[in-house]
């Protein structure tokens, strides 16, 4: 399961397309992955109408993935993450050769490489926003996970009607802490259900919301690396000491 944040989702065709035509022009290399196998391939021709994909080197790989189900492609340019999700993969001549053809994913994940990393928040201490809203009410929520171009928080209450994807919010503020506070424009992209299994065997669904930060400072950035670098050493010397 894919675990991004939904700010980097591209769901319109005209930018699915876009992506995969430049995959195409750069001939990048593909992963083509299933449950039992993998194998690597590339892009042979890509139009609003279909996708080719080559066959790979093994007769037994290219057989296998067209009895799978739910094909993961993903590739790597120098500067971005592609990944997309096939329900299936079946082969047919393509300029007198064998290739899979198959119509565009409705959908695919677009990563620029410094928004890869997410870390996760610590549980103790935990890191609070607050954000006003357009009625000038005020909400609060816990911060999940931060990157450099966005980050995920829970909320302890269903999230107000108000509060919409695409809601635009103005210097939110973010306590960090003794790292300090800081103030952000943020997009909200996406409100989703975490959900949690506790001691009790009880499901416990909490309002997820995914931001996008808009209009970051070079400064601004820079202190966010040096808090998620931090916080990624602290989460491996814990992890340490667990072992």
């Amino acid at each position: 399961m894919t675990h991004h944040s939904e700010q980097f989702l591209k769901q319109n065709p005209l930018a699915v397309l876009g992506v995969l035509r430049d995959l195409h022009k750069q001939q990048i290399p593909i992963r083509v992955c299933w449950a039992s196998g993998q194998f690597i391939s590339r892009i042979l021709d890509v139009s609003q109408e279909q996708l080719v994909i080559d066959f790979g080197s093994q007769d037994y790989e290219n057989s296998a993935v067209q009895r799978a189900q739910n094909i993961e492609i993903t590739a790597e340019t120098q500067g971005a993450k592609v990944e997309f999700h096939l329900p299936v993969l079946r082969s047919a001549a393509w300029q007198q050769l064998p290739a899979f053809i198959t119509p565009l994913p409705p959908s695919l994940w677009f990563l620029q490489r410094r928004e890869y990393f997410r870390i996760s928040a610590p549980l103790h201490p935990a890191y609070f926003c607050h954000a006003r809203l357009a009625d000038n009410s005020v909400i609060r929520f816990r911060l999940y996970d931060l990157s450099l171009g966005g980050m995920g928080a829970l909320m302890d209450n269903p999230p107000p009607e108000s509060l919409q994807p695409g809601v635009r919010l103005s210097q939110i503020e973010l306590d960090m802490g003794e790292w300090g506070r800081f103030h952000f424009d943020v997009q909200l992209i996406a409100i989703t259900e975490r959900k949690v299994v506790d001691g009790k065997n009880e499901t416990i669904s909490t309002p997820r919301l995914s931001f996008r930060f808009l209009n970051v400072s070079p400064a601004a950035e820079r202190e966010l690396q040096r808090i998620i670098f931090s916080l990624e050493r602290e989460a491996r010397e814990r992890a340490k000491k667990v072992r």
